[in-house]
């Protein structure tokens, strides 16, 4: 059976059906699918459509199909195109002639764009939930760091002494950007489509301000052509994940390259390594790299939808299908990275003394020797090209940066203590720096950060994907 028999003959293609179905991967939309339609019958007996009866035995339907593919006990039948047309076609196999009434008033053009938003909203608030979870890692890491420090590069020199509590931190900080952009596009978001119908609403007498209600949407469409186009919200959230893979990725470069015997910053723990099927001695940090590679995936994943979306006139166009695979697949992706990284960073141990040693060189002071003479009136660019000629005199003459600044008429023994290991990273007071007190009271807004965030992510109160929702890494079983 298909939803369109009516008006074609004859038995669809099986070319047509293998090239158009989506059942393989909109089958996780099932739960929400499910919830829908609930409200859906709902709204129609407010509207008298449906008796009190009808409505009764459709949602005894509904719920023994939900629980069906919660237990994996539901048969899923060849000419089931999509999870719509499954669902559909089950509760009428269990509530009769009454069962038909279940799509009145209603397109799966409405129908799968208030699909897909609940599931989005779903999903996102479980991704924010696991950053938050990422943000206390490195929170716990960055209170047990101490006083322990390393250099901070730019070009990937060596720049400036750094506290690696404020290096952890500063990747919190743009998972925190990430949390504010979820918060942003969930609002945006939760909007219902259902009552749109195919593209212009129905001269039935329906209720969407109720129906959006009962789904927990901030409110219902302005405009029904909009209202089944727009994949804005999937957009939109592809770039947010996307965004998120980019900082995870940062992560995992940092990780590749501290773990390598060139850095020797870090050891990663065993169970969060992986070995060489050839050569014995090694211990590769496959989830930095993979955290890495799938960020390219998951922009992959944004730049082919807006591709999809820019040529599309109004309103439904079959090619907006195209938008479930990148944004079902971007979930798993970064929902995985999140839980490995998570784990990586919550286990991985630090060489404090090789980061300290590399940290300790007194080149990495020489911003700290400018400064000194800017303290006693010497302007800026000639403080700055003053101590870099005692760099360059340093490297070319080998002599020791020390012997020449204390034999610089402009410098002396007085500033000798600021090229002492541990000294240029304690002179880090501004606000947001690198020295210990700003970092300490970085941590404190850091931690009040986490708090709220927590706060403005549980304001949305969306179950999680249940009832014919796969986990990551769950083979298809349709």
């Amino acid at each position: 059976m298909t939803l369109w028999e009516g008006r074609l003959s004859g038995r669809p293609a099986e070319e047509l059906m293998a090239f158009t179905e989506s059942l393989s991967f909109d089958r996780r939309l099932a739960s929400v699918d499910i919830e829908g339609s609930r409200a859906h019958v709902r709204g129609l007996v407010r509207a008298g459509i449906l008796t009190d009866s009808e409505a009764g035995i459709l949602l005894v339907a509904l719920d023994r199909v939900d629980e069906e593919l919660g237990s994996s006990m539901f048969t899923f039948a060849p000419g089931d195109e999509d999870i719509h047309t499954a669902v559909e076609r089950r509760v009428t196999e269990i509530a009769g002639e009454v069962g038909a009434k279940l799509h009145t008033g209603r397109s799966r053009n409405d129908q799968v764009a208030t699909d897909l938003r609940m599931y989005t909203r779903a999903a996102l608030v479980r991704t924010g939930r696991r950053i938050l979870e990422l943000q206390l890692v490195l929170l716990r890491r960055a209170k047990s760091a101490d006083d322990a420090y390393l250099p901070g590069y730019t070009h990937l020199q060596r720049a400036q002494p750094v506290l690696l509590a404020h290096h952890l931190l500063a990747h919190g900080w743009a998972l925190a950007r990430d949390l504010d952009r979820i918060v942003d596009a969930l609002d945006r978001m939760n909007v219902s489509p259902l009552g749109a119908g195919a593209l212009a609403g129905s001269s039935l007498r329906l209720d969407p301000d109720g129906v959006a209600q009962d789904l927990g949407f901030a409110r219902r469409f302005e405009n029904s052509l909009d209202a089944v186009s727009d994949r804005d919200f999937v957009a939109e959230t592809l770039f947010v994940i996307a965004l998120i893979g980019v900082h995870l990725s940062r992560i995992g470069e940092e990780i590749a390259l501290w773990s390598s015997e060139e850095f020797g910053f870090a050891r990663l723990d065993d169970r969060y390594a992986t070995g060489s099927s050839m050569l014995p001695q090694k211990k590769n940090p496959d989830i930095a790299e993979l955290a890495r590679g799938k960020a390219g995936r998951i922009i992959g994943h944004l730049t082919g939808l807006l591709a999809t979306l820019k040529g599309l006139p109004l309103s439904y166009n079959r090619d907006l299908q195209e938008d479930k695979e990148p944004l079902l697949d971007a979930f798993d992706q970064v929902d995985r990275a999140l839980g490995a990284l998570g784990g990586l960073m919550d286990t991985i141990e630090f060489d404090i003394e090789r980061m300290q040693e590399a940290a300790g060189g007194p080149a990495v002071a020489a911003i700290d020797l400018a400064e000194w003479l800017v303290e006693r009136g010497m302007p800026f660019r000639q403080a700055h090209a003053t101590v870099g000629g005692l760099v360059r005199d340093s490297i070319e003459r080998h002599v020791p940066l020390a012997e020449l600044v204390e034999a610089h008429p402009a410098l002396g023994t007085e500033p000798l203590a600021l090229l002492e290991p541990g000294v240029a990273v304690t002179r880090r007071t501004s606000p947001g720096g690198a020295g210990p007190g700003a970092v300490a009271a970085q941590m404190e807004r850091y931690e009040r950060r986490l708090d709220l965030d927590r706060e403005r992510l549980a304001r949305f109160t969306f179950s999680p994907p249940s009832a014919g929702e796969k986990a990551p890494g769950e083979a298809d079983g349709a």
